[in-house]
């Protein structure tokens, strides 16, 4: 038993947990969850917790279906809203086949597998979320048909006594309470739209603090009388939420992607990391943009961006080099926007850094930076200057995806083919369902 486990067990039996949730995600990103004994902790830790994997989106198949939850001792962490009645606690667990190996079909271990092969080409990855959600009086839709937002305040609003500002406070209080570390937090555009964004840390780590966040701010949420939704556009005349990732890689304690005296101080890593990005968007768009509703996001306007562009501090670019202070160059960074605050961090972590790190192993060469606003250009100056357009729905991300072979590398067979199953399925329903649109603009006339 190493220190870590026996850490945990000794804080388990000091803090009289009484309850010990073992998390892990589907192959879409639901939090999963089981609640152990304290007695049995320890049996996890050395064996594993068996249970039925075909019953979890994506894991194993029917006849293949035995698998173990095993749980890694440095999440573990007391959960904050739980301590009022029980002290109850959490770890995010690797999911491992019977065997004892690592289940191709974990989430967390697809980006694991990345991060190794970055480890090989001597990089660490880092990476800091600005994630973005709308605070609603209820998941109830009003009598316009829409979800009722809790205020009508906008970007960086002080609203004094106002529900979001309460919420942010309590929010961010239980989110560093459970280790997570917060840079800020504010309003964003939208009416009862917030965003809050954490510190950097290593890519899983981030994942693992997602996965934690979208939690935390549920349940902070209800605590209010109010619910909280990452939908990526749960408004159709207010922006979108996206899930903005910075990526760094350092080498050692150096940061790969600085270089001073080059354009933008970006060194040679960073323009091919940013290549790959751009290359490869159109074929894993389907998993940082995984549902139907992700694309009124990317093409409702709102700041979303849509077309395969990069720029210095260019807000309507596809992927934005930040302004960084004078002598920081240790935060030299790159951030993709695309993404959107319903992704699997997991799988969504994977696909990019994986881009990336192909754009750097193959030399990708990077076009010119787009100093215009992409979303005023129009359709023939964006086509002469190559800003191809992302996918412009779900189903045309799922084609995209299918023909490519570095998404099917990225993920493994068995997440790949589990994804778009799911997906397909997701756009044969929607495909087949008669929305309150097509009725109120063709009932009366047809």
């Amino acid at each position: 038993m190493n220190r870590q486990q026996e850490f945990v067990l000794r804080t388990i039996e000091e803090r009289d947990v009484r309850f010990v949730r073992l998390w892990f995600t589907d192959v879409v990103g639901s939090l999963k969850s089981v609640a152990l004994a304290p007695a049995e902790v320890e049996g996890a830790f050395s064996e594993g917790l068996g249970f039925d994997g075909s019953s979890i989106e994506g894991l194993s198949r029917v006849f293949e279906s035995d698998m173990l939850v095993q749980p890694d001792p440095s999440t573990f962490q007391i959960l904050p809203w739980r301590g009022e009645t029980e002290e109850t606690s959490r770890m995010f667990c690797d999911i491992l086949t019977p065997d004892g190996m690592p289940a191709a079909a974990d989430p967390r271990n697809v980006l694991k597998r990345t991060l190794a092969k970055a480890a090989d080409m001597g990089f660490t990855c880092y990476t800091h979320p600005e994630i973005e959600f709308y605070l609603l009086k209820s998941a109830k839709l009003g009598a316009d048909g829409f979800p009722e937002p809790v205020d009508e305040a906008g970007y960086f609003d002080h609203v004094p006594g106002g529900v979001a500002q309460d919420f942010r406070r309590t929010a961010v209080s239980m989110l560093e309470a459970v280790g997570i570390s917060v840079e800020f937090s504010h309003h964003e555009a939208g009416p009862g739209q917030n965003e809050i964004d954490l510190r950097y840390a290593d890519a899983l780590q981030t994942a693992d603090n997602i996965m934690t966040f979208r939690t935390v701010v549920k349940e902070v949420a209800l605590t209010q009388d109010s619910y909280a939704t990452f939908m990526p556009k749960p408004f159709s005349h207010h922006p979108g939420s996206g899930m903005h990732t910075h990526f760094s890689l350092f080498e050692g304690d150096t940061n790969a992607f600085f270089e001073a005296g080059t354009e933008f101080q970006l060194s040679k890593t960073a323009r091919q990391f940013i290549a790959g990005w751009l290359k490869h968007a159109p074929e894993f768009t389907a998993v940082t943009n995984q549902f139907v509703n992700s694309y009124k996001r990317l093409w409702g306007g709102g700041e979303a961006p849509s077309y395969l562009s990069w720029g210095h501090n260019n807000r309507s670019a596809l992927v934005r080099v930040p302004l960084y202070k004078p002598g920081k160059g240790q935060s030299a960074r790159v951030e993709y926007r695309g993404i959107d605050s319903a992704a699997n961090p997991y799988l969504s972590y994977a696909v990019l850094l994986g881009a990336g790190l192909k754009g750097i192993e193959e030399g990708y060469e990077l076009p010119a930076a787009v100093e215009e606003d992409v979303w005023s250009l129009s359709t023939a100056e964006r086509r002469a200057m190559g800003h191809d357009p992302l996918p412009s729905s779900l189903h045309d991300a799922i084609r995209l995806l299918e023909e490519s072979e570095l998404m099917a590398e990225i993920l493994g067979e068995q997440v790949f083919e589990h994804f778009l199953r799911n997906k397909r399925d997701e756009w044969h329903d929607y495909r087949l369902e008669v929305t309150p649109h097509e009725l109120k603009r063709n009932l009366g006339v047809l």
